[in-house]
């Protein structure tokens, strides 16, 4: 019998070159922050090769846990409730794995929005706002909430309409910028983590919009307007968390293209935009944004596994994550039916997206 090998010579793989390692930690790392995470737990020398994402889990863009999401737990069991013992449960929109977190922010805390995976929470007591990466713990104090107060011609005392946010998030040089919509107010705010104060935009302020999305460090509104022959026509502006400048329209849509309602939502690192395509309602047209900037108003014909939700908040979710989900439609409460219904781009057809049971 040959004698027992080494624990290090067992195997090849913990000599790998710390070069390589990190390699692959970064291709990793691109699809996923868990999955970077299970490789620095493999063995004492991949974990020295990588980057912990401790410490840098909010400044570190590589490290936002973006396709993550809180789940619902139902039941009245809310973010902080004591069945939960301080857990709060993440589900990834893509796998569909969950991960258990203990967060006790959340006795004295409460979610304004989540971006880029990361939670921008306000404390109960001094309205402090703090962004906040569930899986490493790191955070990122802001000003508080009050503190722009003063700019503001709404008193303090209607504070539930600033909670109603959209918000953006911008890093240069480990410092974060967040710029927040008050979604009731038709206004926005900029701050840094090196600031005392939020600054308030008063000095424009944004058009009607509904269903803000977020993408990269810029924020992206739907404006209904009407033209000079009364035609009603929808509009696309652009904010930039980086900027103080005032929305920048950057594209209007032919009503023979897209008729209200239209959505916007992420969905394979591209934002998609979703519409009716006629007037009757009959059909639902998909149009990569970065398309239509350029007036090329290519039609996407599939979105292969991934099942679009539009109303309230937009989600793109694969088929993969939920045993109920069915790849290639568009899920929404339609306007004229009056419940959800289920679009199939492939076949151009309408069905229930749920049924009676749930809806009750």
């Amino acid at each position: 019998m040959p004698p027992l090998l080494a624990p290090a010579s067992r195997s090849p793989w913990a000599s790998l070159p710390e070069d390589l390692v990190r390699l692959v930690s970064w291709r990793l790392l691109a699809g996923d922050l868990t999955d970077y995470v299970r490789l620095r737990a493999v063995c004492t020398n991949w974990r020295s090769a990588t980057m912990s994402p401790c410490g840098r889990g909010v400044i570190d863009p590589r490290f936002h846990p973006r396709r993550w999401m809180m789940f619902a737990e139902g039941h009245g069991l809310y973010p902080g409730h004591e069945r939960l013992c301080e857990h709060t449960r993440f589900l990834n929109l893509d796998s569909g794995f969950f991960v258990r977190v203990r967060l006790p922010l959340f006795k004295d805390h409460c979610v304004l929005d989540s971006v880029e995976g990361l939670l921008l929470l306000q404390r109960d007591e001094d309205t402090a706002i703090r962004l906040h990466h569930p899986f490493t713990g790191d955070i990122v104090e802001l000003p508080p909430l009050a503190s722009h107060n003063l700019h503001m011609s709404h008193p303090y005392a209607n504070l539930p309409q600033l909670r109603p946010i959209s918000a953006s998030v911008s890093i240069d040089a480990g410092v974060v910028r967040v710029m927040v919509i008050f979604i009731h107010l038709m206004y926005a705010a900029v701050a840094t983590s090196q600031d005392t104060k939020w600054t308030y935009l008063m000095h424009w302020r944004l058009p009607s919009h509904y269903g803000p999305l977020s993408f990269r460090g810029e924020q992206y509104l739907v404006h209904e307007t009407m033209n000079i022959e009364n035609t009603y026509l929808s509009q696309i502006f652009q904010l930039e968390a980086h900027s103080q400048d005032p929305p920048k329209l950057i594209v209007t849509f032919p009503r023979e293209k897209l008729c209200y309602p239209v959505y916007l939502v992420e969905c394979d690192t591209e934002i998609l935009v979703v519409g009716h395509n006629d007037i009757s309602l009959t059909h639902l047209a998909v149009y990569k944004l970065a398309d239509v900037v350029l007036d090329r108003f290519i039609p996407v014909k599939s979105i292969g596994d991934k099942a679009i939700f539009v109303g309230g908040r937009n989600l793109c979710v694969s088929s993969k994550a939920l045993p109920t989900i069915v790849g290639d439609t568009i899920v929404y409460r339609h306007p004229r039916e009056q419940h959800f219904m289920q679009y199939c781009l492939n076949t151009s057809s309408w069905s229930l997206a749920t049924d009676e049971c749930s809806t009750m």
